[in-house]
This record gives structure tokens, sequence and C-alpha cells, in this order.
């Protein structure tokens, strides 16, 4: 078991820091943003689990010779008055770590979850008073500001798309309609979700240079997504004038993930991304298939790693 923790360590070790870097950098998820955020999720998911398969297995060498068995050993020992096995201070401190890690980035997902949908209801409800309702569009909403203004606001059962007068204003009818159809995209989509769960590792590791760049870069990945929706509707060219009139113009164009202001450099360097990527063949589908595979392959090998002995041993 004590090889079993050294090797998910070295996995958490490269999936905290050399892989996401690599991964930020490279050119590809543009040409395949769906599959690039698969590789993202996966890459965080299989993270968080080898840090937390590390500590528990390096804990739990004193009570069996897997996870399995050490926990079920832990459990007997606490439940017994005078336990047959007394671990040294470094396995209970690992256990401690394992349990507080656990316990931190649990807390730290419900209290962003429950911020997240708080901040909605009460944007909801603003848009709400100072809005009216856009004619022959259901589900939209038209603020008279002279800003362009787009953005959605998805919710379980009820989703709003916001524009503005001035929006209407600067784009074309094919402009207006690449808009639209990009806001729907995140609603139908629910890229919300997406977004929530990487706000909230940045909020559990803030001290983790990669988390922001983690949720960076899948929030310029679920705009890609919602761009090649529209295409569907526009051409690129209409797509591309739109991206780069909203963003020039300040425009929110947003799936209200920020939870600070989105600067004039951020909004512009994004929008030249999704400009640029337009013009770009999709990523072939063998190369998106070894990507996939990839991505199963890092939830495999910690679980393997964790669970694959103990279970050999029971049904053994």
């Amino acid at each position: 078991m004590l090889a079993g923790s050294v090797a998910l360590a070295a996995l958490a070790l490269a999936l905290a820091w050399p892989v996401p870097v690599l991964l930020s950098r490279a050119r590809w998820p543009a040409r395949a943003p769906a599959t690039a955020l698969v590789l993202w999720q996966a890459v965080a998911l299989a993270g968080g689990l080898s840090m937390l398969g590390s500590l528990f297995s390096f804990g739990l060498v004193p009570f069996g010779t897997d996870v399995v068995t050490g926990g079920l050993g832990l459990l007997a020992s606490l439940l017994e008055a005078h336990p047959p096995v007394r671990p040294e201070p470094v396995h209970v401190i690992a256990l401690s770590g394992a349990f507080l890690l656990g316990g931190h980035l649990l807390l730290n997902l419900l209290v962003t979850v429950v911020r997240a949908e708080r901040e909605r209801r009460r944007h909801a409800q603003l848009v709400l008073l100072l809005s009216t309702p856009l004619p022959d569009t259901p589900g939209t909403r038209l603020l008279d500001d002279p800003a362009p203004v787009a953005y959605c606001l998805p919710g379980a059962f009820t989703t709003m798309t916001v524009l503005s007068s001035g929006l209407l204003s600067l784009l074309e009818e094919d402009e207006l309609r690449a808009v639209i159809e990009h806001e729907r995209a995140h609603a139908s989509q629910r890229h919300d979700i997406v977004l929530v769960l990487f706000r909230a590792w940045r909020a559990s590791l803030p001290w983790f240079p990669i988390a922001h760049r983690a949720d960076h870069q899948v929030g310029l990945l679920v705009e890609m997504l919602a761009d090649d929706l529209a295409r569907r509707c526009v051409d690129d060219r209409s797509l591309a004038r739109a991206v780069a009139l909203v963003s020039a113009g300040g425009s929110v164009h947003r799936t209200a993930r920020e939870e600070g202001p989105w600067t004039g450099p951020d909004r512009l360097a994004e929008a030249h991304a999704r400009i640029q990527r337009l013009g770009a063949p999709p990523l072939p589908p063998l190369r998106r298939g070894i990507v996939v595979g990839a991505a199963l392959a890092l939830l495999t090998v910690p679980t393997v790693l964790l669970l694959a002995p103990g279970l050999t041993t029971l049904l053994g």
C-alpha cells in the first residue's frame, strides 16, 4: 500500500502543476473545445482523488495491506476500547490531513454553489424590475442601456437571456442572431454547472496558481463551445464581427462566472482568441479519441490504485 501511496502522490503532483500548465499552453483545445473541457474535468477530478487517496493510503498502512482492508481495520480499531494497532504520529497526521482536505473541498463546493445561486436569484430579480420582455423572443429581457450587454442567467427551472438596447442598435440582424444563439447555448448546455465547479476549486485552493489557470481556461472553452452552436445558424464572419463589436463596446457577455470585474484587456484577449480559432480546422476524430481516452485513463488509474488490491483480496 505504501507503493500505491507514492504512486498516487506522484500522479497528484503531475496533475497539479506540469500537466495543467502544458494543457493551458496547447493550441489544439481551440479546435476541439468540448474534448478539451472533458480533459480539464478529468485532470481536476483525478488530481483531487489522487491527493486524497495518497494521504489515505499512507495513513492506513498500519491497519491493513490495502485501502479497503486498512479502512476496515481503522473502523474496527475505533470501535474497540483497547485497539490492537497504535499508528505512528505520521500516519495520524496523514489521515487527519485527508479528512481535513476532503472536508475543505466539499465545504467550499457547497458554499460556492449556494452563493452562486443566491447571486443569480438576486440578479434575476433586478433584471425583472429593470427590463422588459423582448417581443418574439421567449425568455429574453431587454435592458434600456446604451452599452452593448449580452449574457444569460441559467437556472434549474427558468433561464433568462439579457440583452440591451445598445446591443440591438449596434449589431446587424445576423450578428444579433449569433449573440442570441451563443447565450442560448450557455443555457441549454448548462455551462454554469461546469464553471461553478472550477470556481469552487479555485476558492478551495486560492494559493494554488494552477486552480486560477484552470478556471480561466475552462471559462474560455465554454465561450468557444457556445460560439460553435451559434455557427450552426450564422456564418463565421457574422459571428466574428459580433464578438469583436460586443467586446470592444464593453459588454458583460459572460455566463456570470467571475466574482470580480472583467477588465478590458481580459475581454479583448478572450475575444481575440475566439475570433482567431474560427478559421482553424476541427481536430481530427482520431486525435479527439486519443484525448478522451487519456481523460478516461486519468480517472481510471487512481481508482484502480486505490480499490483494486482491496477488492481483489475480498473477492479472492
